[in-house]
């Protein structure tokens, strides 16, 4: 049996009891040690040497991946944190010196010992009273969108007031976390807004009321999809629609700008047919 290949099918990182449990003798799982095929991070681990450095520091600390950090890693919506957000159960105590943002809380959902990324219930969990509403939501929609949990499932939970109030805002149809961000942003001027609509053949981002089309370029909009893209907003002209396109960069830096152009136009009631 290759122990190398078998730490690396359980990720690279791994508690060694499940390596001997599998048939080799803890005295191979200390030659490969010896020998620098694997590494120990921690009591009681064994490691591969190019293994996730994340997840050998993780066991090295006694920690869980969680919260935005376990979400991106689950390929979510990633809001770039500055630093590693780490869970642990209440009274914990590190092992090791970890510069991250610690979670100490009860998870949801018990974690299973070996594992060193949150499951995705207790990420979302942990995300709603971390994260800025706006961000929170476009990561719990993100998981829905790509069924890593459901909303049924997400009811059933022991979640927080601010858990509860992303459960009733989430729409698992959303394409992207811009949408959801879009959303939040303008849900002060209290008119219908739907998210994917289909017009004239294609979705759009984001119906206002009866006409107006805001569409949110990603860094996909290039070549091909531009022509699409430009040629399904001149028919949207056409059938009298009023289309905003802005890109990803505008949303998140020059909000203001954005958010005039949208006004302006319902100032004119381009929304309404």
């Amino acid at each position: 049996m290759d122990i190398a290949a078998l730490v690396r099918r359980e990720g690279g990182v791994v508690l060694t009891v499940r390596i001997a449990d599998a048939g080799v003798p803890v005295s191979r799982i200390s030659a490969a040690v010896r020998s620098g095929v694997l590494e120990r991070p921690s009591r009681g681990w064994v490691a591969l040497p190019d293994a996730d450095p994340s997840l050998k520091r993780a066991a090295e600390a006694g920690v869980v991946l969680t919260c935005v950090t376990a979400a991106a890693r689950r390929g979510l919506w990633d809001v770039n944190p500055r630093q590693v957000h780490v869970g642990l159960a209440p009274n914990a105590k590190l092992r090791a010196v970890l510069r991250a943002h610690h979670h100490w809380c009860k998870p949801v959902i018990p974690r299973r010992p070996g594992n060193l990324v949150d499951p995705v219930e207790n990420a979302l969990a942990i995300v709603a009273d971390c994260q800025p509403f706006e961000d929170a939501l476009a990561i719990w929609e993100s998981a829905l969108r790509q069924n890593t949990v459901a909303l049924e499932t997400l009811r059933t939970l022991p979640l927080s007031p601010q858990g509860r109030r992303l459960l009733d805002e989430s729409r698992p149809f959303a394409d992207a976390g811009t949408e959801s961000i879009v959303c939040v942003r303008l849900r002060w001027l209290k008119l219908p807004m739907q998210r994917q609509a289909w017009i004239l053949g294609h979705r759009v981002d984001l119906l206002i009321g009866k006409r107006l089309v805001i569409q949110i370029d990603g860094g996909h909009h290039v070549d091909m999809q531009r022509a699409s893209d430009n040629e399904h907003d001149a028919r949207l002209l056409l059938a009298g629609y009023h289309v905003i396109r802005v890109t990803y960069w505008q949303l998140m830096h020059d909000w203001h700008t954005v958010e005039k152009l949208v006004l302006d136009a319902i100032a004119r009631s381009l929304h309404l047919a």
